[in-house]
């Protein structure tokens, strides 16, 4: 199946305003159906127009946007100097590390043991084991090979015929090899990579994923709504993200307010992005905002045709509330990635809902062990709302419009999300190790808590 897409003018209003990110909470508790009731607070206001022009010193991994394909959301920083292999403690990648990341969402040093995260992608990267060998040798984390059975690497029908590799989604699986390897660093990891970009390939090889036994699936890419609006025919592709009892996330996007699939199924975790800094004057030492700056921001709004699930509560939107829950993204403070196939050559700095999405999977992996028959995105909305924190500034839009986000379940481990619209979801806060983060009423963006 195709989805077809025609290429549009820049939209300029929006139907419905402010939708709101989640920071990412690590813990969450596993089984919980029950969404706490979401309260929402509504202003009418315009939205404001909107603009697809990056800053100059930052570019998409993925070339220009095509029709009936789907585009990764990764970013890359060009105005970082590229360095290959191990670097001494003085001259350290830049960007944030595994131990920045654990720090800002109260992950464990050891999260990830006997769980395997896949990631799908598009395309091949001939050197991801390797890369990804330089990557954790750099900061001190457990070797993860094809030969002691950690990282496997197959094509879209699980066999060794990799598609042809393309530089822009070789950086991308580099990234998100790297996100999964920081936040769950003993997980195993088994990378999918698909023949072509198109929601047919792509949603074989999720379905590929969960056959070979992922219990947590990644995607990091999704249909480019900046150019191509969100189609009708897209949930006839529910059944490729449809896999009860794991955890499926999708990036929400990097162009701002809107939608994209396949974040906008019912069945994924859809996962946005936050501005992440350290702050010595915040309790937990860091501090968290919604990502929307320089023509660039995280994807969040509210779906045209997909139904509004169960579990979310909030009357912003008709039909299904995007994101669900929001980790760090912006490449103003990105993360340390090691790709020397794709446009980086070496250590570079990277953001985009590329980076969140496979955080969140690593952080549900550090959770636990989803319960059979349950959909994990339901769990961000339950619970007592202690292991998220509310990201309190900034916005998707000019809209004041909010969409609380239900609350996630506490649990043993990393912190725990929520979903939200508008642009004022806390981050996490730092909870006893016996507890899991969960989300937090009103605004909308949300960020796990540390312990």
């Amino acid at each position: 199946m195709s989805i077809s897409r025609r290429p549009v003018p820049r939209r300029r209003r929006w139907p419905t305003v402010g939708a709101a990110l989640l920071s990412t909470a690590v813990l969450m508790a596993l089984g919980v159906q029950t969404p706490a009731q979401a309260n929402v607070s509504e202003k009418s206001t315009k939205s404001s127009t909107s603009t697809h022009e990056l800053p100059g010193h930052v570019e998409p991994l993925g070339g220009p946007p095509k029709p009936h394909e789907f585009t990764c959301f990764g970013l890359r920083r060009t105005d970082i100097t590229p360095h290959k292999g191990l670097r001494a403690a003085e001259d350290a990648p830049q960007g944030f590390d595994p131990a920045d990341l654990r720090d800002a969402y109260g992950l464990p040093a050891d999260g990830g043991a006997g769980k395997t995260i896949a990631i799908v992608d598009a395309f091949d990267n001939p050197n991801a084991e390797v890369d990804l060998g330089v990557y954790r040798a750099q900061y001190g984390l457990p070797a993860c090979t094809s030969a002691n059975g950690c990282f496997t690497k197959v094509d879209q029908r699980g066999g060794t015929d990799y598609p042809a590799p393309d530089p822009g989604w070789a950086g991308e699986i580099s990234l998100d090899l790297d996100m999964v390897s920081a936040v769950a660093p003993n997980a195993r990891i088994l990378l999918v990579e698909a023949d072509k970009p198109t929601i047919d390939d792509l949603g074989a090889a999720v379905d590929q994923a969960v056959a070979l036994g992922a219990g947590y699936v990644s995607n990091s890419y999704g249909s480019n709504y900046a150019f191509y609006p969100e189609d009708p025919a897209e949930s006839s592709a529910d059944v490729h993200y449809d896999h009860p009892g794991v955890a499926i996330v999708a990036s929400s996007g990097d162009n701002r307010y809107g939608v994209a699939y396949p974040a906008a199924s019912p069945h994924v975790t859809a996962v946005g992005g936050t501005t992440l800094t350290k702050d010595a004057a915040a309790a937990r030492g860091w501090s968290e905002s919604v990502w929307n700056h320089d023509g660039a921001g995280t994807g969040s709004g509210c779906s045209l045709y997909e139904p509004k699930p169960t579990f979310q509560q909030d009357t912003g939107c008709v039909g299904r509330t995007v994101a669900d829950v929001s980790a760090v993204a912006d490449p103003a403070t990105g993360v340390a990635v090691y790709d020397t196939y794709g446009q980086s050559g070496g250590w570079s700095l990277a953001g985009g809902t590329s980076a969140s999405a496979p955080i969140i999977a690593g952080v549900y992996a550090d959770a636990g062990t989803p319960v059979a028959g349950t959909y994990p995105n339901a769990y961000t909305y339950a619970g007592g709302g202690t292991g998220l924190h509310d990201v309190r500034t900034g916005r998707t839009e000019s809209a004041h419009r909010r969409i609380c986000a239900p609350r996630a379940p506490a649990t043993t481990g990393p912190p725990a999300w929520a979903p939200l619209t508008d642009s004022r979801r806390s981050a996490w806060r730092r909870t006893a190790p016996s507890r899991a983060p969960s989300p937090t009423p009103p605004p909308a963006h949300r960020s796990p808590r540390p312990r």
